[in-house]
């Protein structure tokens, strides 16, 4: 049977949820090509991982790795997609019935047509450990019902197109964008949303509720403690969408734009991390990540800097990092993200 949709499971030592993940996905029947990479686990994620393949055949396909991070897991994966259109959904989130069951009839639909798109985008949950409201995301800026390109693209305050949004059409990463995620590094999921879109042209928004991001454990990624034990992985993601934007994006374009807002969230997420360390050192190196993009690049500089983002994350002094420590909290309670 083709094909209509890969997606792949990067798993390590995810044995307590990997079957929460699976069996949100199996639902979708032989049209998804699933496929679940071991990335060097220590626990029953092997176990799992083979018998849910021997279980459904058709369905899922195995891999087993030597350790090499979410990037590595998803490099391997994409090697082995079979299918026009690509989802990465990590072993500790899942997948809305309905909304998978949308996405992939929309994708059948464009396949008749023989339509192409690059990108498509749908809504994500923050599933939050213990909170009795789960915040969903959807973008009700953009386009409904029709194909369009960055010059329509228009995103609330603070709100940008992550890994959980985005499907992308699987040459687009192999063949054109050729991307290649560094191994052994969180965070990466950046670079997977971020330097294909230098190769996006037409995208498409259907507005439906499919991905469930589960936030709140203490050993996750995105957990403020983890950041600022991981700060170098997530200062080495930020340098590399820096350089990318300065050396291959051209600013005043309508892709530039979005690009620019993206790189502003990413290096604010960098110093706010930075800001709430509270050691000299953690205060030296976000000196060092702005004096870089100075350095780099003076125009991005100044756009990044004076923007009221820029703006808060520089006060100047202890003062000046209280105030951003605590407006960053007050946002916290607000939006409830990890």
């Amino acid at each position: 049977m083709k094909k209509t949709l890969s997606i792949i499971v990067p798993a390590y030592n995810s044995a307590d949820y990997l079957e929460r993940c699976v069996n949100s996905l199996i639902v979708g029947g032989e049209q998804l090509d699933i496929i679940l990479v071991d990335d060097g686990s220590t626990d029953a994620t092997p176990k799992i991982v083979d018998e849910y393949a021997a279980r459904f055949p058709n369905q899922i396909r195995a891999v087993h790795e030597k350790n090499a991070g979410h990037g590595g897991a998803i490099n391997n994966g994409l090697r082995l997609a079979k299918a026009k259109y690509v989802k990465v959904c990590d072993s500790d989130d899942w997948l809305d019935f309905s909304g998978l069951k949308r996405l992939l009839d929309f994708i059948d639909q464009i396949n008749e047509k023989g339509e192409s798109i690059d990108m498509i985008i749908t809504n994500y949950v923050y599933d939050k450990v213990g909170a009795k409201h789960k915040k969903r995301i959807h973008f009700s800026r953009l386009p409904k019902q029709r194909i369009f390109d960055w010059s329509d693209v228009r995103m609330l305050i603070g709100q940008y197109m992550m890994m959980h949004s985005i499907t992308y059409r699987t040459n687009l990463l192999v063949k054109e964008a050729k991307i290649s995620l560094p191994t052994n590094v969180s965070y990466d999921d950046n670079i997977f949303v971020f330097e294909p879109l230098r190769y996006v042209h037409k995208m498409y928004y259907l507005d439906t509720d499919l991905y469930h991001y589960f936030i709140g454990r203490d050993d996750q990624s995105v957990n403020e403690n983890v950041m600022l034990k991981k700060i170098d992985q997530q200062l080495m993601i930020n340098r590399r969408m820096i350089r990318f934007y300065a050396t291959k994006i051209d600013p005043k374009t309508d892709l530039g734009r979005y690009l620019r807002y993206y790189l502003e969230i990413i290096t604010v997420i960098s110093s706010i991390i930075l800001i709430r360390g509270r050691s000299q050192h953690f205060i030296q190196l976000k000196k060092d990540l702005w004096q870089e993009i100075k350095d780099l690049d003076i125009n991005l500089y100044h756009r990044l800097r004076m923007r009221p983002l820029g703006i808060g994350v520089n006060l100047p002094g202890s003062v000046g990092r209280k105030l951003s420590s605590g407006c960053y909290s007050l946002v916290h309670k607000v939006y409830g993200f990890n």
